[in-house]
């Protein structure tokens, strides 16, 4: 199944997840630019879930919408698991929702600041967990075995498809972990 199919299914399951667990999610991402959002609101039903997302793409609006420490910024740069956390609250925060996901990395074709192509954090924060301390996750390598000898365009589309498929795979068992809390 491709990475697109199983985004979807994923989605699928996180929309009947949230739906019947009253719970609402949000996004705040960087190189996905709205992508994850729009795989959720592909989902019938997803208007009971979805709040909304934010597509911080620039550096300067990781803080203006999200809420970033602009320190942070600064010092480490738009590539971080601290930033991908910040994010994740932000989008929760800002957007009113239980739950929030950041996205932020390398989609390529370059690297970037020193941040090679594929380099990519997520997080998902809510305060139902952890004491509201986001998780955060490094994409994993399997995006490679698709890219294989790709395109430019292919390449940015992998990292892209999988960084969605893995940010709601974290969803989900944030959700999860929620749902056996209560």
């Amino acid at each position: 199944m491709a990475v697109q199919e199983q985004s979807a299914v994923v989605a699928e399951d996180l929309v009947l997840r949230c739906t019947r667990l009253g719970l609402t999610v949000a996004t705040a991402e960087s190189l996905t630019a709205g992508l994850l959002a729009a795989t959720v609101a592909s989902v019938p039903g997803a208007s009971l879930v979805l709040r909304g997302g934010l597509v911080v793409y620039a550096t300067d609006l990781k803080q203006s919408l999200a809420g970033v420490d602009p320190g942070l910024l600064a010092q480490r740069g738009p590539v971080d698991q601290d930033v991908a956390g910040q994010l994740a609250e932000g989008a929760a925060t800002q957007c009113g929702a239980d739950v929030g996901v950041g996205v932020t990395g390398v989609a390529g074709p370059d690297p970037q600041d020193g941040h090679p192509v594929g380099e990519v954090w997520i997080a998902v924060w809510s305060r139902a967990l952890d004491d509201g301390v986001p998780r955060v996750t490094a994409l994993d390598g399997q995006w490679r075995k698709d890219a294989g000898r790709a395109s430019s365009r292919e390449l940015r589309s992998a990292v892209r498809w999988y960084t969605v498929l893995r940010a709601l795979e974290a969803l989900v068992q944030a959700v999860g972990d929620i749902d056996g809390r209560s």
